[in-house]
Parts: C-alpha cells; sequence; structure tokens
C-alpha cells in the first residue's frame, strides 16, 4: 500500500501505561533510535512513586514523554501531539494535556468495564463522544500482539508483556524510526531466553508491519535530523552524565573515586553507573543509611580519594552533621543532591529545586560550603568536573544541586576531548626537612590549608570538628582564634568567585529592560519562553546561575541593569529571597510546586505580562 508521507519539523510523543506495562523500556528505545537518526531531543520521564501500584489505577500510570524535532530544542514539550495510552488510567491522567486535534492510540482490549470503573469513567469514553477533539486510533494492541505470536512457545501472559514492543514498531514505521539497534537491542537484553528474545522482536515487527499495511494509518512522517556541530555524540541522561563528570574529574586529577551513597530516588543511578567502573579506579560503596555513606565518603577524603556522597533532599538532612565536619577540616568532598518534591518523602519520583537554602544554611554554625547546579541533563557531566576543580583546589565540601527533570531526562551530548577537560591538581603537602608542619597554614591565593595524607613522615597533625588554631591546628577554645578561623572560612568561599566565569547576559537587541534570571534545571523551560517572546516582537533579556554560592561577581551588576528582573523558581521564592536580601533588588518571582518542570507557554504568558506592565 502507498502511503502519503508527510515532512514535520518536530513532534512530541508520550507513551502511558501501567508501571508494569513498559512504558519507560518503551520510550528508552523509541529515544536511542532517535538519537541515532540524528534529531535533536529532549525527553521527560514520569513514574509512580509507588514500587507496586495496583494495576490499572491512576496512581500507578508511568508515561515516558519525547521531543525531538530538525532543529534545536529544549525542553521536552509542553504537550504531546501523540498520546499512547494502553488502558483507561493511562488516558485518564494525561488527556488532559492534548491539544486539539492531537493524535490519540489506545490499547482497547484494555477498556474494561471494570477496567473503566475503577479510574471513575461511568461510560466508555471511546464511544460516548468526550474524545471527538482528537484523532482517535482505537487499536487491539493486546490481541493483536498474542495473535502474532500464537507460534511462539511461551505463555499468554508473555505473550501480552510484548505489546510495548508491538506499540514500539508501529511509532518507528509512523515517523520512520531506524529499527537495527532495538532488534539488537532485544537480542542481548533476553540472550538467555532465547524464546522470549525471539517473541519481543517478532512482536516489534508485526507493529511496524500492521503500520505498513494497514488503513487506520494513511500518513506517516519524517523529521529530518538536526544541525548540529560536528563530533561524536552519544544521548545521555543527567544521573549518567552526573557519575561520567566524576569519572572524568578523577582521571584529570589522578585522584581515586571513593563514592559513598544509599540508595534514594531519584539519585541511585549514579551509584549504579558508578560501580560499572572500577577500571577508572572508581570504588563505589553501598552504605547502611545516609549517615555511614557521608561519613566513609569524607574518609575517602582525608585518605587522599575524591570522596563523593549522593542523596536527594531528605538524605542532606541527614548528611548535614558530616558535611560541617568537612567545613571543620577543610577536606575535599563533592555532595550531590537530586533534588525532589517535599518536604519528608513527599513526591519522590517528582521534580522540585527547593533545597536551595537548606544546602546554603542547613548547617548548625557558620558552615559555608559552594553550591553548583547544572542547567541541562548534559550539563551534569561539566558540573561534575567543576564541582571536583573547587572542592579540590579550595580543600572544602561542594553542593550539587541537580534535580529529578536533569536526572532522568535526556538530551544529545557531545562526547568531549579528555585532554580539553581541566586540570585538577591535588597538591598533596610535603614534608620540610626542619619544619614543623602546619596543617592550617593557609595558601595566599586560595586560603585553602595543605591536603596532608595520613601516614606521611613529617605530616603528623590534629584533625576533628572541635575548633583548630589557625595554622597549628592544635585544639583552641580561644575566642578570637574562632572569630579569625570563622572568617578565614568564609572568605575562602567568598574568594571563589574570582575563579569562576561572570555571569553571562543573552540580550541581543542590547534594548531590553526585563531580565529572566534562573538556576539549575528551570534552564529549558526558560530559553524556550525567551525564544517564543522574542519571536512575538518582545525584548527580553536572559542569565542562568550555575554557581549560586558564590555567586557571579558580576551579579549585583547584572541585576541594576536592568528595570524588573523576574526569577522562575519550582519553589516558593528561595533564589528571589536571597537576591532580594543580598542587593536589595526587588526581583519578580514566579513560582510553582506541582512536581513538574515549568511549560515554555505559561512562562511566556507572564514574561510577555512583565514587559506588557
Amino acid at each position: 500500500m502507498t502511503k502519503q508521507v508527510q515532512q514535520l519539523d518536530r513532534v512530541i510523543i508520550r507513551f502511558a501505561g501501567d508501571s508494569g506495562d513498559g512504558m519507560q523500556l518503551t520510550g528508552d528505545r523509541f529515544t536511542q533510535e532517535t538519537a541515532a537518526f540524528g534529531n535533536d531531543l529532549s525527553t521527560l520521564p514520569n513514574f509512580p512513586a509507588e514500587i507496586r501500584a495496583p494495576a490499572g489505577t491512576l496512581p500507578g500510570v508511568s508515561s515516558f514523554q519525547l521531543h525531538f524535532a530538525d532543529h534545536d530544542i529544549v525542553t521536552p514539550g509542553d504537550a504531546p501531539n501523540v498520546l499512547v495510552a494502553m488502558n483507561p488510567a493511562a488516558l485518564k491522567a494525561n488527556v488532559a494535556d492534548l491539544p486539539r486535534g492531537a493524535d490519540l492510540i489506545v490499547n482497547t482490549d484494555e477498556f474494561t468495564k471494570r477496567a473503566l470503573t475503577k479510574v471513575g469513567y461511568a461510560e466508555n469514553p471511546l464511544e460516548d463522544g468526550s474524545l471527538d477533539e482528537y484523532r482517535v486510533h482505537s487499536l487491539p494492541l493486546t490481541s493483536m500482539t498474542v495473535k502474532a505470536l500464537e507460534d511462539f512457545d511461551i505463555s499468554k501472559k508473555d505473550a501480552e508483556r510484548a505489546k510495548n514492543m508491538f506499540a514500539l514498531g508501529l511509532l518507528s514505521w509512523l515517523y520512520h524510526r531506524p529499527t537495527d539497534a532495538t532488534v539488537r537491542f532485544l537480542e542481548l537484553k533476553f540472550a538467555k531466553k532465547p524464546e522470549i528474545m525471539k517473541a519481543n522482536i517478532a512482536a516489534f515487527q508485526a507493529g511496524w508491519s500492521y503500520g505498513e499495511t494497514t488503513e487506520s494509518f494513511s500518513v506517516s512522517y519524517e523529521i529530518k535530523p538536526a544541525t548540529l556541530p560536528p563530533g561524536l555524540y552519544r544521548n545521555i541522561s543527567g544521573n549518567t552524565a552526573l557519575a561520567y563528570g566524576l569519572v572524568a574529574a578523577g582521571s584529570r586529577s589522578g585522584l581515586p573515586v571513593f563514592l559513598g551513597s544509599y540508595p534514594i530516588t531519584p539519585a541511585s543511578d549514579i551509584l549504579h553507573e558508578l560501580s560499572k567502573h572500577k577500571r577508572f579506579g572508581v570504588r563505589t560503596f553501598q552504605a547502611e543509611d545516609e549517615i555511614a555513606a557521608v561519613g566513609a565518603a569524607l574518609g575517602a577524603s582525608f585518605g587522599g580519594a575524591l570522596g563523593v556522597t549522593t542523596t536527594s533532599g531528605p538524605g542532606i538532612s541527614l548528611k548535614s552533621e558530616t558535611v560541617g565536619l568537612a567545613v571543620a577540616t577543610e577536606l575535599p568532598l563533592i555532595v550531590i543532591d537530586v533534588q525532589r518534591a517535599g518536604p519528608s518523602t513527599g513526591m519522590p519520583t517528582k521534580t522540585e529545586q527547593a533545597d536551595l537554602l537548606q544546602a546554603l544554611h542547613g548547617r548548625n554554625g557558620e558552615a559555608p560550603v559552594p553550591v553548583v547546579a547544572p542547567c541541562t541533563p548534559s550539563d551534569c557531566f561539566a558540573i561534575g568536573i567543576e564541582a571536583a576543580r573547587i572542592a579540590v583546589k579550595y580543600r572544602t565540601p561542594v553542593i550539587v544541586l541537580s534535580d529529578g527533570y536533569l536526572a532522568n531526562g535526556s538530551e544529545p551530548w557531545q562526547i568531549p576531548d579528555v585532554d580539553s577537560l581541566p586540570e585538577i591538581t591535588p597538591g598533596f603537602a610535603e614534608a620540610v626537612e626542619g619544619e614543623d608542619f602546619q596543617p592550617f597554614k593557609r595558601d595566599p591565593e586560595t586560603l585553602a590549608r595543605p591536603w596532608a595524607i595520613p601516614g606521611t613522615a613529617g605530616l603528623e597533625h590534629r584533625i576533628g570538628g572541635i575548633e583548630k588554631a589557625d595554622g597549628t591546628g592544635n585544639i583552641s577554645y580561644d575566642p578570637a582564634n574562632h572569630d579569625l578561623m570563622v572568617r578565614l572560612r568564609q572568605a575562602k568561599i567568598d574568594g571563589i568567585a574570582r575563579d569562576i566565569p561572570p555571569l553571562a547576559v543573552d540580550d541581543p537587541s542590547g534594548a531590553a529592560r526585563v531580565l529572566v534570571l534562573g538556576w539549575g534545571g528551570t534552564y529549558g523551560a526558560i530559553t524556550a519562553a525567551v525564544r517564543r517572546v522574542r519571536a512575538a516582537g518582545g525584548r527580553i533579556a536572559q542569565a542562568h546561575l550555575r554557581h549560586l554560592n558564590p555567586f557571579p561577581a558580576n551579579i549585583e551588576e547584572v541585576l541594576r541593569s536592568y528595570d524588573k528582573v523576574v526569577v522562575p523558581e519550582i519553589n516558593l521564592g528561595q533564589l528571589a529571597l536571597l537576591l532580594r536580601g543580598r542587593y536589595l533588588v526587588d526581583v519578580i518571582g514566579y513560582n510553582r510546586v506541582r512536581g513538574l518542570p515549568f511549560k515554555a507557554e505559561e512562562l511566556q504568558t507572564v514574561l510577555q505580562d512583565v514587559i506588557d506592565s
């Protein structure tokens, strides 16, 4: 059958179903094929919080959204053009996000009276006209998959499980995705179960063939590859990028990397990834709790390794005493906080950026630490190296504020030349004959104290959480010495501002009077909104903070260069509070805490209103 092929510049697809329907695997495979094809892309996985939510219920819905295009994009998209709903719960949880005219592919086999009642449908939405504004494709995906696999020696349950591969095959045909890598993936994934492997491949190919032959889809779509700078690319998530950044930091510093970690959503993937890289001098330790994890990491730093610990907001609360100990002992330590919605357990699989004040001030006493934040999934690689550079050079713990959206989302990443990455020089202390070692004698430029490896002859010294005397490191209760040490530790952190880039402002018109300032994972939505405002003729400037303590040296100058400053945050105004308090600039906060990233459209409206007011 000859079918029409329509050219598109971008598409947003969302796969949705039960957590056991394989929607994350389906979305990931479609993403990998799209990345290999050369489109620019951005993804938004969305997981249920319950490990085993009841099947067919709203809390159990899992989804994966992918935005891909023939041009540069920065968000996973505001609303899907295509929704694949594997059951009534998936439809009900996601249909409100669909724009008029969107394609809706529905697995009719799951739309039984019992399943509909379970999620509150009084009538079947496929029959009552409530979906008339969409292009509905009602397909018996489960039964078609079982029929396609009837010749395989597998159970009916195993055959039904392959329906996600049937759907993947259909969508791969619909959008002209390559298929060879998915076949190879299935061959590897089910290598020890050859019949299951063959069945999944057959289901995938059956879905493709169905698209090719059915009259339900008369048009397929092409999205040409994006024009990207030349280089070697791979698709990467934020957690994987952070793990690779830490491996690279170990390589560039010559230090073994030690990760002390306790599993916690959404940070666990960093532990999983680093555990694969022993050959690069990485050692991972899954501790019994958060306190043990950070204690082990600080101990590794004391012993001359690059100590790292990973967690989310609840774990930061538990680690705070040991982070304070790292401040007092002035040892390098990287603390990664992949933020999630709180307080307490909150919504553990949803994103938020509400740990900024905790990262800055969540310790007893005057305990300043540098805080850095990546802005995209691929930027997590660079921020991992930057955190290591600062920690080692200034002998300080550094907190990295990632978030659930960056951690689980993915985008193309241009693999860098390792030799182009910043060098990190540990500069371990060496004994000088005839001189007493001064463990707190500071470098005049950085104010960092020496890093003395235990057991080195001539470098014996006292260390711990009790206040030390300046220079000698002897225990001191002298009031004047304590005041001096508090101020020296603060000055050391403040001085990092001289060693980081100035805040860059994107203001192509040079005549904007409104600045939008963001941090962390809001970068994509802010950038997309700014592009829309400019396309509509509005003048607006944009800046984004990667260093949150200390701030870039020129931030006050930038803030005072504009009549109005808008700060969108997925919290109730934490950065806005800091800017108002420190610089007396009446910034305009835009705050939402829904467990979801901002949408470009909502920010466009906010920014345009500020420009017009």
